[in-house]
């Protein structure tokens, strides 16, 4: 089988998860999702008594997508510093949702590896990279987002099924997880190649390495 420059995993928790942080998970997660949206950003609306819509917007940097799109399009150049800061960020979110997902009852750090796998190559922009290519990648990519969306949906499922599991038993089935992980490969694939810009191979359908 042919390895997609893209290597992600979790490593299995081969021993008893803590059942108590497991209950709580939802709300003991909230201050690193905060952290998390810090990072990304987001926006909210609100109507006040007069009717009157309000969007409030918080600023965030979240992955580098424009600023290196234009970067490759116009100087052929990938900024190591904007590999650096998407490929960590990257790792970051994946830590926090792993422990969302109930694959490690450590809580996130937002430095050190833990758990989670992720790395994909730096790309040398005039031999890797297609100069026009990250106008066009987002586009090709809506197979991917579709095949994710059902995907995703089975995820949501798969850690309802594990979080009764894991109160009962202590474990997170083999079977559950390998799926939960095979769905955040094939997303890391499509982030890494439709918006972190990193390679041009298009990312395959699979949920194995």
């Amino acid at each position: 089988m042919d390895l997609y420059p893209v290597n992600f995993g979790v490593e299995y928790p081969d021993r008893p998860l803590n059942r108590l942080a497991t209950f709580f998970r939802i709300f003991a997660a909230i201050p690193i999702v905060v952290v998390a949206a810090t990072i990304t950003g987001f926006s909210t609306e609100y109507a006040d008594a007069g009717d009157t819509t309000t969007t409030v917007v918080v600023g965030g940097i979240g992955l580098l997508f424009l600023p290196t799109l234009l970067m490759i399009l116009f100087r052929e150049k990938y900024p190591r510093w904007w590999y650096d800061w998407n490929l960590n960020y990257q790792r970051f979110a994946n830590r926090v949702g792993v422990y969302l997902a109930l694959m490690d009852d450590r809580y996130p750090s937002t430095d050190e590896e833990q758990s989670v796998r992720l790395e994909y190559p730096y790309p040398d922009p005039q031999r890797d990279l297609g100069r026009a290519m990250p106008l066009v990648k987002w586009f090709l990519a809506i197979p991917h987002y579709i095949v994710l969306f059902f995907l995703f949906i089975g995820v949501v499922l798969a850690v309802i099924a594990a979080w009764f599991a894991i109160l009962f038993t202590g474990r997170y089935p083999r079977g559950l997880f390998d799926y939960v992980e095979g769905v955040m490969r094939w997303h890391n694939r499509v982030v890494a190649y439709a918006f972190a810009l990193v390679t041009d191979r298009y990312p395959p359908f699979r949920l194995a390495p």
